[in-house]
This record gives structure tokens, C-alpha cells and sequence, in this order.
């Protein structure tokens, strides 16, 4: 028999990378910089593993992502609860840096479709434009509130400027974003058809399209838990249940709620169903994430069949 190819799992810190295999080898930690990116590399190929996991990635991911993929790794990416879960399923307590990337190996050969595919370089130049320019909005929010705390004059002074140059960083991130969307005729497509979307402006279609890049690639109740939307069940017993959103993505949720709420106000299609919800007994909130998961899988089937809402079914 032959044996199985090698697969390897990667847990990434600040200072460090730590590089695990399934079936187990001998794990290995390296510098999380393009010295120990390389060796890290030299290390896959030298164990003839093609397959790398990861846990989901943030920014201290993103350069050893970029490089395995130019590489030619099959690169994939594992929710960290399901990994976390899977230790527990384990029986096994003990966690480090090493223990943690072994982990990840044995997760990928035992559940290969739980993961799902690293993104681009584009995607993640445009998540991380996307991730600042919510950190600035939220920034400019902060110091307007403190604005309208300060009485002194000097120091209100002090808070204007402060805004005036968040405000100024938040436009060029703006800018910089439109131009790279611009730059893509598959992006550009995609853009027209979300803000063809009631209550999708072009803000929130650029949070869609930096954020949520699986929209099209997945199904109606998928798509609405990506979201943060779906409703979840929780029921034990005699006790009676409730069902209540958890899970998703943060930005795509709130993205998605304001979308709802100003298509709840001004679109007339969804307005009748808002209030249908509303009439119902259901509370405005609850109406309000309604309608936000209903645009989510709207926006998830105008991807996959390329049609703009005016002229898909859902217009009707």
C-alpha cells in the first residue's frame, strides 16, 4: 500500500510559526518573517506534504498565505471552534503553539470538507482596505462622541482636527478601494449587480465584495449564516426553545441590518413584508434582521446567476 500523502497544519502567531504534520512527524517552529516563510517552505516540500491548513487567517497570516500559495500549496482554512471542538472530541487537554498545529493536520485529513479554500492575494489586499476603513468610521465615531462631551473650547478644537483627519484617511481608504474594485472587470460586475439590490448602497457592496467573497459560491441558508443572520435553535427537554442568530461575520451582519433597515423604509416590496412581520407580533429588530437575511440570500443567487434584482424573480 502506499502511503499517505503527508498533511500538514500551521499555527500562526505574532513571532512565530509552528508547522505540524498528519501522519505525525516531528513538529517545527520558525520565524513568522520571509526567513522562516522560506525555511518553512523547505520544510513542507522536504516532507512532501502538498496540502497545508491554517486556522482562519488574520493579518499575521496573510504573508505566509501569500507565499505557499505562489508556491503552489494547496492551501485551506479551518474554523477555530470546529478545531477547538475537534480537541475536545480528542480528549486531549494539554494546548501549546506545537501541540496546536499537529492539531490542525489530523482536523484537515479528518474533515477535509469542513475546510474551505485559502482567498486570493486580490481578496485579501481588499479585506485588509476594507478592515481599515471600518476602523477609521469607528474611530471618527468614537471622537464625535467625545466632541460632544468637551466644553472646552481648546480641547473641542482639538477634537475637530482629529476628525477632520480621520475623515481625510477614511476618503483615501475609500478611494483606494473604488479604484481596486475598478481595476477588476469580474468586481465591476459584481458591484452593479449588488447595488441594483434595495437598500444596498455602494459602501455596503464594497463591504460585501472586500468581505464576503463566497456570495454566489453558496447556498440560500449558508449564505445567511455566513452572514450572521440564520436563525439557530436552541431547545432542550420540556424547556421551550428559542431561536436566535449567533455566528457570522460581524461586519457582514451589521452591513446586512442596515441594508434591511433602509430597504424595510424605502422600498415598497419589502416594506409590505416588514410590516406583514410587524403585524405578526414580531418585534421591529427581529422584522429588521428578517428583511437583512432575505437580502443576503437574494444578493448570494443574483451572484450566482449573474442578473442585476430588477431582472431576477425577485423584482416580481
Amino acid at each position: 500500500m502506499l502511503a499517505p500523502t503527508p498533511i500538514a497544519g500551521i499555527d500562526v502567531g505574532k513571532h512565530f510559526l509552528d508547522l505540524g504534520f498528519e501522519p505525525a512527524a516531528r513538529a517545527r517552529r520558525v520565524t513568522n518573517d520571509a526567513a522562516g516563510i522560506a525555511a518553512l517552505i523547505a520544510a513542507l516540500r522536504g516532507r512532501g506534504a502538498a496540502r497545508v491548513a491554517l486556522e482562519a487567517i488574520g493579518p499575521y497570516a496573510w504573508p505566509v498565505t501569500a507565499a505557499l500559495v505562489a508556491a503552489g500549496f494547496e492551501v485551506r482554512l479551518a474554523d477555530p471552534r470546529q478545531v477547538r471542538a475537534f480537541r475536545t472530541a480528542e480528549g486531549r487537554i494539554a494546548k501549546t503553539d506545537r501541540l496546536d498545529a499537529g492539531l490542525i493536520a489530523r482536523f484537515a485529513g479528518a474533515m477535509p470538507q469542513r475546510l474551505r479554500p485559502a482567498p486570493e492575494p486580490q481578496t485579501l489586499a481588499l479585506k485588509a482596505l476594507s478592515t481599515r476603513r471600518r476602523q477609521l468610521v469607528e474611530l471618527v465615531a468614537m471622537e464625535k462622541t467625545r466632541l460632544g462631551q468637551a466644553f472646552d473650547a481648546t480641547i473641542a478644537e482639538g477634537h475637530r482636527i482629529v476628525i477632520a483627519a480621520l475623515e481625510a484617511a477614511c476618503k483615501e481608504i475609500e478611494a483606494r478601494l473604488d479604484a481596486a474594485i475598478a481595476a477588476d472587470p469580474a468586481l465591476v460586475r459584481r458591484r452593479e449587480i449588488l447595488v441594483s439590490i434595495p437598500g444596498v448602497g455602494p459602501r455596503i457592496a464594497g463591504i460585501l465584495i472586500a468581505d464576503m467573497p463566497e456570495l454566489g459560491a453558496l447556498d440560500r441558508k449558508a449564505a445567511a449564516s455566513l452572514a450572521g443572520l440564520a436563525p439557530h435553535p436552541d431547545q432542550s427537554g420540556r424547556l421551550p426553545g428559542r431561536n436566535a442568530i449567533s455566528g457570522g461575520r460581524p461586519c457582514l451582519t451589521a452591513a446586512f441590518y442596515m441594508a434591511g433597515m433602509v430597504a424595510a423604509r424605502c422600498d415598497p416590496r419589502f416594506r409590505a413584508a416588514y410590516r406583514a412581520l410587524r403585524d405578526a407580533g414580531k418585534p421591529p429588530k427581529v422584522a429588521i434582521i428578517a428583511t437583512g437575511r432575505r437580502l443576503a440570500t437574494i444578493a448570494n443567487a443574483l451572484i450566482r446567476e449573474d442578473i442585476t434584482f430588477e431582472k431576477s424573480r425577485f423584482a416580481a
